[in-house]
């Protein structure tokens, strides 16, 4: 689909805004003229493939759907994860009839008598959605008040409250009643009914050899589900793949635990998440680090704000003296995980993979 670019109002240094209302994108080239083509005009169109029409009354035994992004360590030849992934299950306590990740689900729901009744879940929104759940931001529904156009935040606004935003829809800048997170999800769930799901942590914990998984591993976080359906509380702590050859599909583990150790390494689940939702964060990059403390030589972890604000001055939680990190990146956010990963690395059967969710940072 070609662009169409149209002026949307003026930027902070006087010069003009332009906005691609075909691709939802900006585009204003340098010196504030409009672009040849907007950001988004060469990104993949999502395939009939890549798409699921979900039923809910097709799996009255439960389902669930997460934001999915690349595996935080991964030495498989596996698909890359990225979008929604789907659980869905034809009865309670059976075999899971669909087990794959999605870039888009369109679920039977008729807003209203103009809709075509499908809502629609894309990889961006869910994406975000994990994003601002691992951070503990609950998000609202916000629309444009132009166009009416459903409201995402992303990267750095998806973890920051505020009430002024950019319509990726018209490209104009509204305000919001209040302060917010917008996430077109949060409608879509208050639209289905979803109630907050009790969790718990996975009960088991597991000791794992990478020599005894030639065909890889892979490890994610857990993070908040956008739908919860089971009455069962959902699990918290570490999902971790293994495949015993490199050609299979279903992996020969393939369980949440609250304890993995991985070749004597123990891996910690709070930075196994939040270094899965830092990664998902297109302003962080390069910027989360292992930190040591040069006084007292303890590793250091980020955690509230801090986990997604890149600072000069780190305070130190074992010792509690102040300190800097070394090299030219000044302002950083410390995650031991980067450390852990590194050492996991020296002992992998393959080569650990770097994949890239290729997201862009968002300014207003």
């Amino acid at each position: 689909m070609r662009c169409k670019i149209v002026a949307v109002g003026k930027r902070r240094d006087g010069g003009t805004r332009y906005w691609c209302l075909e691709h939802h994108a900006n585009a204003t080239a340098k010196y504030g003229v409009p672009a040849r083509k907007c950001v988004a005009a060469d990104d993949l169109p999502v395939t009939a493939d890549e798409t699921l029409n979900l039923d809910f009354s097709d799996y009255p035994g439960g389902i669930a759907l997460w934001g999915s992004v690349p595996a935080v360590y991964d030495t498989t030849t596996q698909p890359i994860d990225r979008g929604i992934h789907v659980h869905a299950r034809s009865a309670k306590g059976s075999a899971k009839d669909i087990d794959r990740t999605y870039r888009r689900l369109r679920i039977p729901h008729r807003a209203d008598l103009l809709s075509d009744g499908w809502a629609d879940v894309n990889e961006i929104d869910a994406i975000n959605y994990m994003v601002s759940g691992v951070f503990g931001f609950e998000t609202i529904p916000v629309k444009c008040i132009y166009c009416g156009f459903p409201h995402l935040d992303r990267d750095w606004f998806a973890v920051h409250s505020h009430r002024r935003h950019q319509c990726h829809g018209c490209g104009r800048q509204f305000s919001d009643t209040g302060a917010g997170v917008g996430n077109p999800i949060a409608e879509l769930r208050h639209l289905l009914g979803a109630k907050p799901t009790k969790k718990r942590k996975a009960p088991d914990s597991i000791s794992i050899k990478q020599c005894d998984y030639p065909g890889g591993i892979q490890i994610w976080g857990s993070n908040p589900a956008i739908l919860w359906t089971s009455p069962e509380p959902e699990m918290t702590g570490i999902h971790l793949h293994a495949f015993k050859n490199a050609d299979q599909e279903v992996p020969d583990i393939d369980e949440t635990y609250a304890r993995v150790t991985i070749d004597g390494i123990k891996l910690d689940p709070e930075q196994v998440r939040t270094f899965m939702a830092q990664s998902a964060m297109p302003h962080l990059e390069g910027r989360v680090v292992d930190l040591i403390c040069p006084h007292c030589g303890q590793s250091h972890f980020e955690d509230g704000e801090h986990a997604f604000t890149p600072h000069i001055d780190h305070e130190c939680h074992s010792c509690g003296e102040t300190f800097q990190a070394y090299g030219q990146m000044k302002k950083t956010i410390g995650n031991p995980f980067v450390g852990v990963r590194e050492k996991l690395g020296l002992s992998a059967v393959g080569p650990v993979r770097e994949d890239k969710l290729g997201l862009r940072p968002e300014t207003i």
